[in-house]
């Protein structure tokens, strides 16, 4: 754990080469383990003002064993953050595999994808890189086939996942305007192009002719923004499940193939994106800073309140350490009928509520609770004081953002499409099949993803935990430079002053009596 840019997934990724090293074994199962977080890193990671490459997922990797060699592994990731796809703040980008694509494909390959230059693309804010930085773009690309040859996709699977991904883009290109004769909405002439090369073919036997995201809107009285969301939607919905087929792949190739019967020891890393402070934090900074509050109160218990029951049970003399116990924050977000998420839910399940009421609702709902303070004058948005500070949420989009709906007529295009995976990842079966490893759902966000850490923090709590505390230099993002305040802050509010006071008090280390006997 750590802030974002701390080295989460950098730590993750050489204790995984440690522990690969430790089985001194160098089998395909073990390389293909290697392989899978350059492929994970190219979907799921981006560039944010805090880090260059930030986890935009959280993941949790188990790794099974029979004495000491790796049997096999799942992957297990959470709360993918599906609204980069659409939308990027200044300074950042979206996620990696569509610049790595850019940078990668040749010309051919390009024209066959229907992709043009890439400062034509909304979706990528119009923003490329410069040229060292395309030619270390175009190295990640030929790292990411390699890894998804290793892990074993077909080459026809490639292309229809880079077809997806780039009718993504073109998707993003199509807009709106009124029909002048009847008051409904259609796609504008001038992006007809674009709607074309993101349109989704038929199955034979279906209307005879290419249904495209215009088809949301042919003939409805609704307005422009409302068939904006429905396109934005679409390219969220297609973008998070290609992700989920991805780790459902990695699923399938990584299972152990070993008897039933036989026991397998486990390792599990979770490897969780850190706790997030922008300049502006929406729906997306919540959930991740709630995972973050989940995990703090799990060290909290682990570290504080198991340890000190140990040391009094063993008869150490000992006066009891004070921690800053964030249970009030998790009972402010969680609680229920009356938590914030909970309000949330209600809110989302009546049509005509808006963020506005929302926010009112939260107003009047936590008045006086010390960790929630509303904002003064015109700004739509709530405070919370979270363990590692007060963080400020602008509340628009939260409504949206927790219906995450699809059109049903849209999903039905989706499964009748001539692109065997783009019919494969809308389908109910599919949708069972991604449920384990995608907990975002069709269509709700929250529940699922509240339930997803739930089955997390119960894994967690049965197992026998170590924790690895990542600390950020510098807010800078510059190599060899501590800033001392910046790493001071850090140690204060995950409790590490006190854990190290606990440790040095408690004797930190612990053999076992038959270990000590036999020493």
């Amino acid at each position: 754990s750590g802030e974002s840019g701390a080295g989460k997934t950098e730590s993750t990724k050489l204790l995984l080469q440690h522990i690969m090293n430790l089985c001194k074994g160098n089998s395909q199962l073990e390389q293909q383990i290697l392989q899978v977080n350059p492929l994970l890193e190219a979907f799921g990671n981006a560039q944010t003002v805090m880090n260059d490459n930030s986890s935009r997922f959280g993941k949790y990797i188990q790794l099974r064993f029979q004495e000491n060699t790796v049997q096999g592994a799942k992957l297990s990731e959470y709360l993918l953050e599906k609204s980069r796809v659409v939308q990027q703040d200044s300074g950042e980008r979206n996620f990696h595999i569509f610049y790595y694509m850019f940078a990668g494909l040749s010309s051919e390959q390009k024209d066959m994808y229907g992709l043009l230059d890439p400062s034509l693309y909304r979706y990528i804010s119009g923003r490329f890189g410069t040229q060292d930085v395309a030619l270390r773009w175009k190295h990640k690309y030929q790292e990411v086939c390699n890894a998804l040859d290793m892990v074993g996709f077909q080459e026809q699977e490639q292309v229809d996942m880079q077809a997806i991904l780039a009718g993504v883009l073109s998707l993003g290109n199509v807009t709106f305007e009124p029909e002048e004769s009847n008051g409904s909405v259609k796609v504008s002439e001038a992006s007809r192009g674009w709607l074309k090369a993101a349109a989704v073919s038929q199955k034979s036997g279906q209307k005879p002719y290419r249904y495209g995201a215009g088809s949301l809107c042919p003939s409805v009285s609704c307005c422009c923004p409302l068939c904006a969301d429905a396109r934005d939607s679409i390219a969220k919905v297609a973008y998070g499940r290609v992700f989920g087929w991805i780790v459902c792949k990695i699923n399938e190739l990584l299972a152990e193939n070993v008897d039933p019967e036989v026991e397998l020891r486990e390792i599990g890393i979770l490897d969780i994106f850190g706790f997030e402070n922008f300049a502006v934090n929406r729906f997306e900074q919540l959930c991740i800073n709630l995972a973050n509050e989940q995990l703090q109160h799990f060290f909290n218990h682990h570290i504080f309140q198991m340890e000190q029951a140990a040391y009094k049970e063993e008869g150490l003399p000992w006066e009891t350490i004070t921690f800053n116990n964030n249970e009030p924050i998790l009972n402010l977000l969680l609680a229920k009928p009356l938590g914030l998420l909970s309000l949330l839910d209600e809110q989302s399940a009546f049509p005509q509520a808006t963020d506005r009421t929302f926010v009112d609702k939260l107003n009047s709902s936590f008045k006086g609770n010390l960790h929630f303070q509303p904002c003064r004058g015109c700004v739509l948005g709530f405070s919370i004081i979270h363990y590692a500070g007060k963080v400020q949420y602008t509340a628009g989009g939260f409504l949206e953002k927790n219906r995450d709906t699809l059109p049903a007529t849209v999903r039905g295009l989706f499964i009748n499409s001539i692109t065997p995976l783009l019919s494969l990842l809308l389908q109910d079966i599919a949708c069972r099949a991604l449920a384990a490893v995608w907990p975002a759902g069709l269509l709700i966000f929250l529940c699922p993803h509240q339930h997803s850490l739930k089955v997390l923090m119960e894994r967690m709590y049965s197992a026998n935990p170590h924790f690895v505390r990542c600390i950020k230099p510098n807010s800078q993002k510059e190599p060899g430079v501590v800033d001392s305040q910046v790493v001071l802050l850090q140690l204060r509010y995950n409790g590490l002053l006190e854990t190290i006071r606990i440790r040095r008090d408690g004797f930190s280390w612990r053999p076992s009596f038959e270990e000590f006997a036999e020493r």
